[in-house]
C-alpha cells in the first residue's frame, strides 16, 4: 500500500512524500530543511528511509533544500538535464546537488527508481523545464502536475490513467483580475506558461478523469489570489455541471500551503 503526505504546497515551499512502506521518495524539496526534518520526525519518518528525490522544475519554492538534503544523506536527485542545470544556477539553493548524486531523466521514458516505476512528462511553465510525474507501484498509478500553464493533450492522457492525482488549482480568476499584483505579473500567471486557475483545473478533471480515479488533491494554491474553500467550491461546481460529484465519485481534498496533510493511504 502506498502512502502519501504533503509537507507543503504553494509558493512558500513544495514537498510531497510517497512511500511503499519499505521505500520512500520526495517529490520536490522546496520546504526549508529544518522545517522538513521536523515534519518528518512528527510523522515518524526518518531521512534514512528516503532514497530518492524527484524534482519537477527549478523554481526556488520547489528546490530550496534539495542540495542540502541530497548532500547530507547521499540521496539521489532525479530531474531533466535542464532542471538539474537550473538548480545549479539558482542562487536560492545554497548547497548544490553533488554531481555524483544527480541523475538525468528523459521525458516519456519510464524508469525504475527504487520500488517505483516513474515516467516524467512535459508540463508548460516558465522555468528552465517542468515535468509532471506518473508514478506506479503494484498497479496503482499516482500522478503529480503542478505549476501548470495550461493542460496539454499529453497531460490529459496522464489524467486519464491516474488512480490518484495531485493537480494545481493556483488562482481564482476574479481575485487575480481585481487584486494588487502588477499587470505584468497578472499576465504571467494567467498566461500559457503560468499557473492553472480553479476553473481550468475543474475542466481538466471533468473532461479527462475516468472511473479509475479514486482521489484528487488540489495543490499550489496562491495565498493572494485564492482560498482553499473557494478553490474547492469552484472545482466542485465545474464537476457538478458535468454530472460528477466530488467526494462521491472520488475523494477530494485541498492541500494546505504550510500545514502537513494527513497520511493518505493509496489502495
Amino acid at each position: 500500500m502506498l502512502k502519501f503526505i504533503s509537507f507543503g504546497s504553494g509558493s512558500s515551499g513544495n514537498c510531497y512524500y510517497l512511500s511503499t512502506g519499505t521505500d520512500g521518495l520526495l517529490l520536490d524539496a522546496g520546504v526549508p530543511i529544518r522545517r522538513l526534518k521536523k515534519y518528518l520526525h512528527d510523522c515518524n519518518i526518518t531521512l534514512d528511509s528516503i532514497n530518492n528525490i524527484l524534482v519537477t522544475h527549478d523554481h526556488a519554492d520547489h528546490i530550496k533544500s534539495v542540495g542540502a538534503i541530497s548532500s547530507e544523506r547521499n540521496i539521489l536527485v532525479h530531474a531533466t538535464k535542464e532542471v538539474l542545470l537550473g538548480i545549479g544556477r539558482n542562487y536560492s539553493v545554497h548547497k548544490k546537488v553533488p554531481a555524483h548524486l544527480a541523475h538525468v531523466l528523459s521525458k516519456n521514458e519510464q524508469v525504475r527508481i527504487g520500488e517505483f516505476l516513474v515516467t516524467p512528462f512535459s508540463v508548460p511553465h516558465d522555468s528552465s523545464d517542468n515535468v509532471g510525474y506518473r508514478i506506479e507501484h503494484e498497479g496503482v498509478v499516482f500522478c503529480l502536475m503542478t505549476d501548470v500553464g495550461h493542460v496539454t493533450e499529453e497531460m490529459q492522457g496522464f489524467i486519464n490513467e491516474a488512480n490518484y492525482l495531485v493537480l494545481e488549482a493556483n488562482y481564482d480568476e476574479e481575485m487575480l483580475r481585481n487584486g494588487n499584483y502588477p499587470q505584468y505579473l497578472k499576465e504571467r500567471i494567467h498566461g500559457p506558461n503560468g499557473h492553472l486557475s480553479n476553473r481550468d483545473c475543474g475542466e481538466a478533471l471533468a473532461n479527462n478523469a475516468t472511473e479509475a480515479l479514486r482521489h484528487v488533491w488540489l495543490c499550489h494554491l496562491s495565498e493572494e489570489n485564492n482560498h482553499p474553500v473557494l478553490a474547492q467550491k469552484t472545482v466542485e461546481q465545474v464537476l457538478r455541471s458535468y454530472g460528477i460529484i466530488a467526494g462521491k465519485d472520488f475523494a477530494f481534498d485541498v492541500l494546505k500551503r504550510k500545514v502537513v496533510s494527513p497520511v493518505f493511504e493509496l489502495k
